[in-house]
């Protein structure tokens, strides 16, 4: 077995998911995929960290933005960019020359932390050590790094108020100004409002997109073309029909309201017509049994019913009154015949309320019957996960590309291995000599053989060494030309990696990569090997 083949997601054996064909070439397989023969592309695979028998799962429930509706970076981030620039001139005061600013959408990249106090974009480890560093658009020093980041008695949190996580797709445009605005306040001090810090513009950046997400500027544009801000995905509705066929309900939970979740469920759940068209109905209704909108996640997610809960007259929009989800006789001008077509369809559509109403609605008696799937590890997979116990599938995009990468690049990928060994192999076989100079008993013919074996082995380790080191600088370009892999900061895992880890039973790159397996699978993990077992593994 190729050993480079075996961990798709780092060098670390309890994330190896693969098995590979060596003599044939061919792209490797999730374990759990080749049942009754079947291969899955590697960019489509299903990866598992906690054990999950869908069997026991009974509810299956979505978040809809960047999860079922995966949205174009190029357009749609762009798109809340140029409307946070331009809230940033109108709103806020700062210079006009801004508008002149352009978006490089490939640049951020999710995983990265914020300091706002110092200006500073980081790329940490698992272990919080920081690995990459900027100051605005320019790398920090190893020196300066180190020692902004590396010589305090108590290791910094990176939590906030001082830090922001960029843990969603929806903040690299965000995180991209913020970048911008550093670089021009060093080098135009005078141009930026008075006494605004690196602190303060992070915030002012934040006030912009609530602006923009506040007055609807961004959802309007989108609403009025679906087709140039998301990805059409025709296995959205097939993998929800065999769920609801396999006896399992769904459900929806986004933050969105109920006019904008309507265009955009349309959009991904409607048959087209023949010039492409879509036909705006309420169809989509039909894949689910409970539709919640405005759901103020996080917050939804905190078990009890003291949120309102109103129910959504789909057609008008109106919000109905009811007792935590129970129909109540409305007072007003309400029509009794909109009333009583709003209460009678087979999903009902809410807004607002709390995981307490959900449970109540869907019937659900243990929260470990629910596996929810959503795009953000602190939004939705955190919190589901550690407050409910809900079972939870994290949506990661740019696991198609990175996985991929990663099989093209086995062969680098050994390599660098190789190196790594010989450079230890080396420092080794010096510090026993060195170690054998100053303790031991030696003739001058000895210590002076010695001594310039030594030397030639320091010659040999620098040579390997920058060998290394550049064949780890080429490997880690190949992924992005700033931050490198996705899932790997070194040797180690990323922050990125770690959150995933932790709380995501399951991730995948596509909510529709579901529909590639049998509802009633048993997802299991590979197997754990201690470190000294993986090092002994066959190659």
């Amino acid at each position: 077995m190729d050993h480079s083949a075996r961990t798709m997601l780092g060098d670390k054996a309890s994330k190896s998911h693969l098995t590979v064909n060596t003599n044939g070439g061919e792209k490797p397989h999730v374990w759990s995929s080749s049942e009754g023969g079947c291969q899955i592309d590697i960019g489509k695979q299903i990866f598992c960290n906690r054990s999950l028998n869908m069997k026991n799962i009974i509810a299956v429930g979505f978040d809809m933005d960047y999860t079922l509706a995966q949205y174009k970076p190029e357009t749609f981030e762009s798109l809340a960019y140029e409307g946070t620039i331009r809230k940033l001139v109108y709103n806020l005061g700062y210079p006009q020359e801004l508008l002149e600013w352009t978006f490089d959408w490939k640049y951020m990249v999710r995983g990265l932390v914020l300091d706002k106090k110092r200006g500073n974009i980081l790329k940490m480890d698992r272990h919080k050590y920081v690995k990459v560093a900027y100051h605005g658009f320019k790398e920090l020093s190893k020196e300066d790094k180190v020692g902004t980041y590396g010589n305090t008695l108590i290791q910094d949190s990176f939590d906030e108020p001082d830090y922001a996580l960029i843990d969603t797709l929806f903040s690299l445009a965000e995180a991209y100004l913020f970048a911008q605005l550093v670089d021009f306040r060093d080098n135009n001090p005078g141009k930026v409002p008075q006494g605004t810090d690196y602190s303060r513009m992070y915030k002012d950046v934040r006030a912009a997109v609530d602006l923009c997400h506040r007055d609807g500027t961004l959802k309007q544009m989108v609403a009025k073309n679906p087709k140039r801000y998301i990805n059409e995905d025709t296995s959205i509705v097939p993998m929800l029909k065999m769920l609801r066929a396999s006896g399992r309900s769904t459900f929806l939970v986004t933050n969105s309201l109920w006019d904008y979740t309507n265009i955009v469920m349309n959009f991904l759940c409607a048959s087209r017509t023949s010039d492409g068209g879509i036909t705006c109905n309420f169809d989509w209704l039909q894949y689910f049994d409970v539709v919640i909108t405005g759901s103020a996640k996080p917050g939804f997610f905190h078990e009890g019913k003291h949120a309102n809960i109103f129910e959504v007259e789909t057609e008008s929009g109106m919000l109905l009154n009811t007792d935590n989800g129970t129909p109540m006789p409305q007072v007003g001008n309400t029509s009794p015949k909109v009333l009583l077509k709003g209460l009678n369809k087979s999903c009902r559509v809410f807004q607002g309320g709390s995981v307490g109403h959900l449970h109540k609605l869907l019937s659900i008696e243990s929260s470990s019957q629910v596996l929810y799937v959503g795009d953000h590890i602190y939004g939705d997979i955190l919190r589901s996960k550690k407050v409910l116990g809900w079972r939870t599938m994290l949506v990661v995009p740019e696991l198609e590309r990175e996985v991929e990468l990663l099989w093209e690049l086995r062969d680098m990928r050994k390599q660098l291995r190789l190196l790594r060994n010989e450079r230890d192999l080396v420092e080794d076989q010096i510090h026993h000599l060195k170690w054998a100079l100053k303790f031991e008993s030696l003739r001058n013919d000895e210590k002076q053989k010695m001594t310039s074996a030594v030397g030639e082995l320091e010659s040999h380790r620098d040579q390997v060494r920058l060998a290394h080191q550049q064949a780890q600088w080429e490997c880690h370009q190949k992924f992005h030309k700033i931050w490198g892999q996705l899932m790997k900061t070194g040797y180690q895992n990323s922050h990125f990696a770690h959150q995933v880890e932790r709380f995501a039973c399951l991730y995948t790159s596509q909510v529709s990569n579901l529909s590639l397996y049998s509802p009633d699978k048993y997802y299991r993990p590979s197997e754990d090997f201690m470190p000294h077992e993986f090092h002994i593994l066959p190659l």
